[in-house]
């Protein structure tokens, strides 16, 4: 029987005995790599997963600290800029987003080290090119406080502090723009756009998290500047009020007092607090009467102290929304061309260290000019 084999391969043609001599030594060649090289050898087309998002092919998306804690459809809207919300919670609903290989809901909470599979996506609206940094700060000279977790500045009076209608770039917006490195940095609470003071920013989701926490339980103390109409008596006044927000017309927001609960159809009303202490009374020839308070919040509502004080009778210098009309016209001429209301100190736990914080600003220069020359003039 093997003389009948080798003499079957002798009548073999040249060509197949070195195509079988040749596969024979690339099995030997093989069977001598380590087992690791073997099976990468075999799989030549392997590939590994795509982070980045494309119209091409799904992306696989690590969660980082700047995303921890975040809810996925909220990643998903900050990932996806320009996707519409409606697609977001469509490839949610219908499991193509998928994290750690697994079917999640919109309000799933992402951990560190989570992986997000995002399905493959238009990336017409993505793919736009990150503006430079410009070459100056517009706060660099207005930080009070600045560690790994948290950004504190003075923002000046005349900036938002997001984006809006009618505003294409707020403070956060700039503040990314001249921090392109940065993971992570969101705004802990608001300030009006005339309102000038302390304003806490997030430079990680923890931080956010417990400052969120801190704003809700009370454990702040936030205290403003404010100069009233009128002559204020009360060297301290504690005033608790339900407030309520519409929308004018034209869209445009705004607060009243709600003094009859039965007309809240529909319990939309909010209480709020302030403990309001008196600085100073002034007494202008032309102006007339004006009083220095100081205001410390209990309770943190829009508009609170503007829409408090307006409804009390002493309405805010300058305030064009809740103010004196012809009164501001008139402060013009003698200085004052802004809002007098400034949030002059925050004292509040450190977010990760738990250490007492004191972040003060001072009296902005315009405001204090006006100050010194109500002064003068009595």
């Amino acid at each position: 029987m093997l003389c009948e084999n080798n003499k079957q391969r002798l009548q073999e043609p040249v060509s197949v005995r070195l195509i079988l001599k040749q596969n024979q030594e690339r099995l030997q060649y093989r069977l001598h790599l380590p087992f690791k090289q073997r099976m990468k050898n075999s799989i030549p087309n392997q590939t590994l997963p795509i982070s980045t998002i494309s119209e091409a092919a799904a992306a696989f998306l690590t969660v980082d600290e700047g995303s921890e804690g975040q809810r996925v459809d909220n990643f998903l809207t900050k990932t996806l800029k320009g996707v519409p919300k409606s697609h977001v919670y469509r490839i949610l609903r219908s499991g193509e987003v998928r994290v750690n290989k697994k079917r999640i809901d919109a309000d799933f909470r992402l951990s560190l080290g989570d992986v997000v599979r995002i399905p493959p996506t238009r990336a017409t609206i993505l793919d736009k090119p990150e503006q430079a940094a410009p070459a100056t700060s517009k706060f660099a000279n207005a930080i009070v406080f600045e560690d790994d977790a948290m950004l504190v500045i003075d923002k000046p009076a005349g900036f938002a502090v997001h984006g809006g209608s009618g505003i294409s770039q707020g403070v956060i917006e700039q503040l990314r723009l001249e921090r392109p490195k940065a993971k992570f940095l969101e705004l802990v609470h608001r300030l009006d756009r005339e309102t000038s003071g302390i304003l806490m920013l997030a430079k990680k989701r923890s931080a956010l998290v417990n400052l969120h926490e801190a704003i809700r339980n009370n454990q702040t103390d936030k205290r403003y500047l404010v100069l009233v109409q009128g002559e204020w008596l009360e060297a301290k006044k504690r005033v608790m009020l339900d407030l309520q927000k519409y929308l004018l017309p034209n869209g445009e927001r705004r607060v009243n007092v709600v003094t009859d609960s039965s007309k809240d159809k529909y319990d939309e009303r909010q209480h709020s607090e302030t403990l309001f202490r008196l600085v100073k009374n002034y007494h202008h020839p032309v102006i007339g009467k004006m009083s220095l308070l100081e205001a410390q919040l209990v309770t943190g509502r829009t508009h609170q102290l503007r829409v408090q004080l307006s409804h009390l009778g002493f309405p805010i210098l300058g305030d064009d929304k809740y103010g004196d009309f012809a009164l501001n016209k008139s402060l013009i001429k003698h200085g004052l061309k802004r809002m007098f209301l400034h949030s002059s100190e925050t004292k509040i736990r450190h977010p990760l260290t738990n250490d007492k914080l004191v972040l003060k600003a001072p009296l902005p220069p315009e405001l204090d000019k006006f100050l010194q020359k109500l002064d003068s003039s009595i």
